[in-house]
């Protein structure tokens, strides 16, 4: 089974993070780590403090004077263990559904591909469907949000942690990843903008 790219490993898994790595290398082996730059240090996530593909991580560091190496490899390790913990693949997604407490899935996809394909007993995220999850549902309510490939739904879990609903997790490898390791009768399809 191949992994997403997108899809937070384990730590164990993982090779050593180094100042000599290239930014493809961090990215690849710690999906999160611009996200986490950017939150930190600002950098990485707009043209203004943006970072070539070939720059390593210590030249980054060194373009921005206040980000020690150190600073940025504990950033990024932190991040991608926070990544994991909010994190369920699709096998353990598919034996929670099957259990007595089974999550609800909540789609955070466009509202086109909602209704293109979906997981089975899927919510789309709507305006509406917010204000009903945040002003009626217990917050002890097992969530699992999913997108495309899995690059958004760790923001979105995020989002629904920072509103008090803790037991909400982002599908690893999103739709796709369902798809191609638990529901291979959903079609699998690529967008122009998807990485």
């Amino acid at each position: 089974m191949s992994e997403s790219k997108d899809q937070p490993t384990h730590s164990e898994d993982l090779p050593p993070l180094h100042g000599g790595m290239t930014m493809t290398e961090v990215l690849s082996a710690f999906p999160g780590a611009q996200r986490a730059l950017f939150a930190a240090f600002h950098i990485g996530g707009c043209q203004a403090c943006g970072f070539q593909p070939g720059e390593t991580l210590a030249q980054v560091c060194d373009r921005n004077e206040d980000v020690t190496l150190d600073e940025a490899i504990k950033t990024i390790v932190e991040n991608h263990q926070s990544d994991v913990s909010l994190s369920i693949s699709p096998q353990e997604l598919q034996t929670a559904l099957a259990g007595d407490d089974a999550p609800s899935l909540v789609d955070i996809r466009t509202h086109e591909e909602f209704d293109a394909v979906k997981i089975e007993g899927a919510l789309f995220f709507s305006e509406n469907l917010q204000q009903e999850i945040f002003g009626t549902w217990p917050k002890e309510s097992p969530i699992v949000v999913y997108d495309h490939t899995g690059n958004r739904a760790l923001d979105a879990a995020a989002y629904f942690i920072g509103h008090g609903f803790s037991n909400t997790r982002a599908l690893t490898g999103g739709i796709d990843a369902w798809a191609k390791e638990v529901d291979k009768n959903i079609p699998r399809y690529k967008l122009e903008f998807d990485a």
